[in-house]
């Protein structure tokens, strides 16, 4: 406990020990011994006995003295090291030559790790030190570290690590959120609320204005990626960037390349939509990449695969189609790129806007006319169905090109929204092959599921079930979990709406078999239950209307192809 005393000429224990061991005179040795190591003040020595008068202990008194002054000298580091003095260091460090021997001792501790601390460059023999002890190590600050880190990239990837996990583990689990809604969804937060996050503040506390620290960061972010194809890991490499902007790291931010891109896209995120303007600037930055630079289209490319930053852009993509699928700025070939070494912005196919596009206006225009015309006088509608097939062109595109799956995806959502069932029902079973499958995959699912929400009624006909579920979710729910999982939630939130024929049905064919997760069972389990209390307790008469709407055109005699009418 008191390691360290002897190397400053302090006696501590074992010299009380040996002194009243070979002394004649107990008494007067402990004197002796109090006189030689208390506190040098000679007008102190005749007010020690008043404290006696009152009971108060020796060892109180100067452990009040000792902790005083111990604040009084941290407080005093911290002035020499925000002060202007030149010499401010070297002050510093000859303190932590007399100061460190004691580092072990808990009273002294605070006062070394302090001047560790305000010290921008300490020395490597004591760096060493604590990094070689696993309790100095521990309890040193983040600028101790910092530099420890600079030079043990193991060690920081040790730090780092179990944070990317928790990062990759919190978004996978708001995609898998029990709460469906259109309103409150994976993509609702802000850019600045998600840089709040515990992860984002902690990666950005231990980088500091270190760049070193940051490009380890970076290609940690770069390695994962390519080994996972985990999309998370860009908007953490987008996140980080974006949070040492907020705090004006301008030692990190002026170096890295892709800052000023970033920050227009952030820009884009924040107000859910890229303007001609904005896709002009971010195009701008891609053409400037100099020749000799063009490994930066790696960490672009990264930032654009960014989910939040796919989003952006898609549904911008959505909202004016003839006007930015022209500005070749969507995200694409983050993975490809960074796997082959091979920077060089890929164009974008011409026939996605020769061929793809003009079909993509053509089921555009049939949705539109049809929801245009159920709104006519019964005596001035066209005796014209609604098409229940889709061009051979769509079904090509969705399957080899990303950026006309990407389009076909989220015009998906937007009938969705406009609570177009017709429209539903004729593109959601076109969705079953797509690009890498990413009709498939947990981002797309999450919106869908949210977005169906909208259509809950329509969940009591058996059309609508079908197309939803047989000819879309169930073609691949047995050999893909997630869609096992999202199918689940979907039925959480609105099996009381499903036609109850096919809600049976559904129950025996999503029966987890033994090998599934245990979210998988969890949710199974937990719509079992919810379906026998409703048994138990049905839902209250006037909910019954609700339960029709989506059948209620049948009332009308149509011809066997005329399709039921959306609300």
């Amino acid at each position: 406990m008191f390691a360290g005393l002897p190397e400053l000429g302090i006696s501590n224990g074992e010299d009380l020990k040996e002194t009243l061991t070979n002394c004649t005179d107990p008494l007067k040795a402990i004197d002796q011994f109090q006189v030689e190591n208390g506190i040098l003040l000679p007008t102190l020595q005749s007010a020690l006995p008043f404290l006696d008068l009152h009971g108060t202990p020796r060892l109180e008194f100067h452990q009040s003295v000792f902790d005083e002054l111990r604040d009084k000298l941290m407080e005093r580091v911290a002035t020499i090291a925000k002060g202007l003095d030149d010499d401010r260091y070297v002050k510093l460090e000859e303190l932590l030559e007399k100061s460190f021997p004691l580092v072990k001792m808990p009273s002294i501790q605070p006062v070394v790790m302090q001047v560790l601390k305000h010290l921008p460059k300490v020395p490597e023999k004591k760096l060493k030190q604590v990094m070689a002890d696993k309790e100095l190590y521990k309890v040193c600050a983040v600028e101790v570290k910092r530099q420890i880190w600079q030079d043990n990239q193991a060690l920081f990837g040790d730090e780092v690590s179990p944070l990317l996990k928790q990062y990759i583990v919190e978004k996978e689990a708001a995609l898998f959120s029990n709460d469906l809604s259109i309103l409150h969804n994976f993509f609702s937060p802000s850019p600045k609320t998600r840089r709040q996050g515990e992860v984002v503040l902690k990666l950005t506390q231990m980088i500091g204005k270190n760049v070193k620290l940051y490009d380890m960061v970076l290609q940690f972010l770069r390695t994962l990626f390519l080994r996972t194809r985990n999309v998370h890991y860009c908007t953490l490499r987008a996140e980080l960037l974006m949070s040492l902007h907020d705090l004006d790291i301008s030692e990190i931010c002026s170096v890295d390349p892709c800052h000023k891109f970033s920050w227009c896209l952030d820009a884009c995120i924040r107000e859910k939509f890229v303007d001609a303007k904005r896709a002009r600037e971010l195009q701008g930055f891609l053409d400037g990449v100099k020749k000799g630079q063009e490994q930066v289209l790696g960490d672009l490319s990264m930032i654009l695969c960014d989910p939040f930053a796919c989003n952006t852009l898609v549904l911008s993509t959505v909202r004016n189609l003839q006007e930015l699928l022209g500005q070749d700025a969507l995200p694409r070939g983050a993975w490809d790129m960074i796997d082959s070494q091979v920077f060089k912005e890929p164009r974008m196919d011409l026939e996605v806007v020769t061929r793809f596009l003009p079909t993509m206006m053509s089921i555009v225009v049939d949705d539109y006319t049809f929801t245009v015309e159920q709104k006519l006088p019964s005596e001035e509608k066209s005796s014209s169905t609604y098409p229940s097939s889709l061009p051979d062109t769509f079904f090509r595109y969705m399957v080899d090109n990303r950026v006309a799956c990407e389009i076909g995806l989220y015009y998906t959502l937007h009938i969705a929204k406009q609570r177009n069932k017709n429209a539903l029902q004729r593109l959601i079973p076109a969705l079953v092959d797509s690009y890498n499958d990413m009709a498939f995959g947990d981002i797309f699912l999450h919106l869908l599921t949210g977005h169906l929400t909208l259509l809950s009624d329509e969940f009591g006909s058996e059309e609508f079930c079908t197309a939803v579920f047989d000819n879309f979710l169930l073609t691949s729910f047995s050999s893909k979990e997630n869609v096992h999982r999202h199918s689940l939630r979907l039925l959480n939130h609105l099996h009381q709406k499903v036609l109850p024929s096919f809600m049976e049905i559904l129950m025996k064919t999503l029966e987890p078999p033994k090998q599934s997760s245990e979210s998988v069972k969890e949710l199974f389990s937990t719509l079992k239950e919810k379906l026998e209390a409703s048994k138990k307790s049905p839902p209250e008469p006037e909910e019954a209307p609700s339960l029709d709407l989506g059948l209620h055109p049948v009332t009308v005699p149509p011809t066997p192809s005329t399709p039921t009418t959306p609300n």
